[in-house]
């Protein structure tokens, strides 16, 4: 029996004791499929466990390469869990939908409009004052007529849930700055990749069109109608837990992906640091709570916004998408009101009713409330939550802490209903050879845009699946055609847009990023190929101590260990700790962790192959995790090293701006720093003719230049001849001197550099004393060692710590780390102005 017949067999053949109080998306009470899913039977029906089975392990692998994660509030980014079977619905059940979704935008809009300007609904009674300026999503700031913003809602994402009857009711609205859109449409290119014959059958809307109409949206919404307008995309950073779905908007838009530090306000206008200049900011995007936007007139402490920004908005010299007071259209106590409003502000009855919701505030519902704590009935106990906390409640009390609390500050808590969400198949893997589908609680957040002069929701959106009332997954959501001749999302063309091109200047923290993005990169290569080598010998002469294999063998982990440090005697345990160990400083996975990082911060800047590369280093920790078997240490690293080498396919794609200058600049320093570590542990000291030979041949092979050699040398190894392709070969891309000199060209190429600035001519003296070296004298033998040489590799690595230094002294810093507004800083401001 197929999948969905089973499942449909056990929906309409319960156990004793099953509840039929939830509806199910797929299968009707009679045990048909419903409509949406009718058009699909053929093949849908058709699925087996062995093919859910391996579209799982297709999506886990497209959306490793894609590097979508997500990161649970106090919590490390998680992989994005995405279910193979889609949320369905046709044309005609989500046509009413559509509707009530676009009267909310707009009342939610009016809403924001009224509240920040007339106030006629809290003059007139309509929403009580305290649940309005109760709520901490009210800014008070910007509540005054003359920085009324008409338009303050431009984007808006509805969270909703389906009753027992299947009808849909509001759980939240998400104005603030509502995210998952860039989730929904990676859910889309990944499905439709892993079920092509079901996604080509189906004939649904395609996202992309809302995508554009989202670009040109944003273009419009620029105030004073600029020729050019610049829009970009304010994110808190990599730690955010959306930072995907921030820079994938980003990426996708064609926008500018910036942090807080990146824009500066002058003369009343935010423009963005760009070398030698700043450039005017006519709309940001907003991923930043209102709270944190700007530390001068919100909160002092924070490190996130931009100071002078509401000041700004004030002036009209900026569009904020959202607009700043935004966040108060997410308190849960407006709900009960919201019939109300809609015919005060709209003049018609509400579409789409809201999830049952009691106001503490007021007496009657705060007396519903404590009744139905202490007599639950058949309804069940409410959820009880803060108006602007946690979305789960005060679920840990037990009702009497939960009394007290209702009792202490009444008009900050609400009650909801607890709704039996509908239910929709998940696959759950099982043993090794079978699976299955189960039921499983979903909503679904929908997003609807400000387009012209209307609301247009996205024909679509993101469902999450429940598990133990908490999000688990995702699925990607099917909204059928009514006929296949409709345009993709009703949009048959797009508002014309600038077709000016658009600056692409780079600000310092992303040059930054992509500094350490080339030196973490190149970092991780060489740890890995002397992995390798370190391996290999150890293979051969790890139980052989005292033959001149484990002589070199020796000198090779003297090299780990001066790069990696010692952690295990034990070599196995020692390659795994520095292929795993992400806390372990200079080890190769301590350089991959921080090579994701920064590109991390960059994402809206590099290629998805970028993370195809991360997905190969991934999978081959996983097998190593998994394995004790010593040969898989050399397999795993051999596939790490390849997946950081496609790496620099990627970076040679890339369009040559000074990122990618500042990608070269950082790689072939870091690879100067390793060749220099690298000859000081093995060829600075005599230790007899046949270690001497093993140690340079494996020097050679970490250093990618035993090829090279073997056709110069015809394979006879001397110290000379390494020295000379690894220091002063013009042509070798691991000598030092053809390192120095790219350092130098992508330097000059950058926009602070002038020709004679501090790093220029740090370069500079590297390259004459590259130029001027003997190395005859380099060679020579003083006692057991060469001394020449110890002094030149000593005196060349303390050179490039001092350029690194100069390079982000000049290149990297855009002003003084912003600190917090406290009291004491204010006070010793004013002490230090009185003396």
């Amino acid at each position: 029996m197929t999948l969905l017949r089973d499942y449909a067999d056990r929906l309409t053949q319960p156990a004793l004791g099953d509840s039929h109080a939830r509806y199910d998306e797929v299968v009707s009470p009679d045990g048909t499929l419903r409509t949406a899913w009718k058009g699909l039977a053929e093949i849908a029906v058709g699925l087996e466990d062995r093919d859910l089975r391996r579209v799982e392990e297709d999506i886990v692998r497209f959306l490793a390469d894609d590097g979508v994660t997500y990161s649970r509030p106090g919590r490390a980014a998680e992989a994005w869990r995405l279910d193979p079977v889609p949320l369905v619905l046709d044309a005609a059940s989500w046509a009413p939908l559509e509707v009530g979704l676009a009267q909310r935008a707009e009342l939610l809009n009016a809403i924001l409009v009224d509240l920040y300007g007339a106030q006629r609904l809290l003059s007139e009674g309509v929403l009580p004052p305290a649940v309005v300026l109760g709520h901490a999503g009210f800014t008070r700031v910007v509540a005054r007529p003359s920085a009324l913003d008409p338009r303050p809602l431009v984007l808006a994402a509805t969270d909703l849930g389906r009753d027992a009857a299947g009808e849909w009711r509001v759980l939240a609205d998400r104005a603030q700055a509502p995210s998952g859109i860039g989730y929904a449409m990676e859910n889309r290119r990944v499905i439709s990749r892993v079920m092509p014959e079901l996604y080509r059958e189906a004939g649904l809307h395609r996202i992309e069109p809302y995508f554009w109409a989202l670009r040109s949206a944003l273009i419009q919404s620029a105030q004073n109608e600029p020729a050019d307008p610049r829009v970009v995309v304010l994110s808190p950073g990599t730690h955010s837990e959306t930072a995907y779905d921030q820079a994938f908007i980003a990426s996708t838009l064609g926008f500018p992906l910036v942090q807080g530090s990146d824009l500066v306000v002058r003369d009343g206008w935010v423009q963005m640091r760009v070398f030698g200049r700043l450039e005017r900011v006519d709309v940001i995007l907003r991923r930043v709570d209102a709270a944190w936007s700007d530390p001068l007139e919100l909160r002092g402490d924070s490190q996130l916004g931009v100071a002078g920004l509401t000041e700004a908005v004030r002036r009209g010299r900026v569009r904020v998408v959202n607009g700043l007071g935004a966040g108060v259209l997410e308190n849960p106590g407006l709900l009960p009101y919201m019939p109300a409003v809609c015919e005060a502000l709209l003049g018609e009855p509400l579409r789409l009713p809201s999830v049952p919701t009691w106001w503490c505030g007021d007496p009657a519902s705060l007396d519903h409330v404590l009744d139905r704590l202490l007599d639950p009935g058949p309804g069940g106990r409410l959820l009880v939550r803060s108006i602007d906390g946690p979305t789960t409640g005060l679920a840990g009390l037990d009702p009497a802490a939960v009394r007290e609390r209702l009792l202490d500050e009444p008009h900050r808590y609400v009650g909801q209903e607890r709704l039996p969400l509908s239910q929709a198949p998940t696959w759950r893997a099982g043993g090794a050879h079978s699976g299955e589908v189960e039921p499983r609680s979903v909503t679904l957040r929908t997003f609807t845009l400000r387009y012209g002069s209307a609301y247009r929701p996205l024909v679509g959106g993101l469902a999450n699946v429940y598990e133990d009332d908490r999000p688990a997954s995702s699925k990607d959501v099917w909204v059928l055609k009514g006929d296949p001749a409709d345009p993709d999302q009703g949009l048959a063309e797009v508002l014309p847009m600038t077709a000016g091109r658009a600056s692409t200047g780079t600000v310092p923290r992303i040059l930054e990023d992509l500094f350490w993005f080339g030196r973490y990169a190149e970092r991780a290569e060489d740890m890995l190929r002397l992995v390798l080598a370190g391996h290999a010998l150890a293979e051969d002469f790890g139980s052989r101590p005292h033959s001149t294999g484990g002589a070199s063998l020796a000198v090779m982990m003297q090299v780990v260990r001066r790069l990696g440090g010692a952690v295990h005697e034990d070599l196995d345990e020692e390659f795994r700790s520095l292929l795993l160990d992400e806390a372990r400083p200079g080890s190769a996975a301590h350089a991959l962790a921080g090579l994701r990082e920064a590109a991390a911060g960059v994402r809206d800047q590099l290629s998805l192959d970028t993370w195809r590369a991360f997905g190969a280093t991934d999978r081959a920790t996983v097998i190593l995790r998994g394995s004790r078997h010593s040969h898989q240490i050399g397999e795993s690293a051999g596939r790490m090293l390849t997946g950081v080498l496609s790496l620099q396919g990627v970076t040679a794609s890339m369009i040559r701006d000074a990122g990618w200058h500042m990608i070269g600049v950082g790689q072939h320093l870091e690879r100067a720093v390793q060749v220099c570590h690298l000859l000081e542990e093995t060829a600075t000291v005599r230790r007899g003719i046949d270690v001497d030979r093993d140690v340079l041949n494996t020097v050679l092979v970490a250093a990618e230049s035993s090829v090279t050699h073997r056709r110069r040398y015809r394979g006879y190894v001397r110290p000379g001849g390494v020295l000379e392709l690894l220091l002063t070969d013009r042509d070798n891309p691991r000598s030092l001197l053809f390192g120095m000199s790219e350092v130098a060209t992508h330097l000059a190429a950058l926009p602070a550099s002038t020709g004679s600035t501090r790093p220029e001519r740090l370069v500079a003296d590297l390259l004459a004393m590259l130029e001027e070296v003997d190395i005859a004298t380099l060679v020579a033998i003083g006692g057991v060692s060469r001394p020449n040489l110890q002094a030149f590799l000593a005196s060349f690595a303390t050179q490039l710590t001092r350029l690194a230094e100069a390079v982000a002294e000049l290149h990297h810093a855009s002003g003084p780390a912003p600190r917090p507004l406290g009291s004491l800083d204010l006070v010793e401001s004013l002490e230090g102005e009185r003396a």
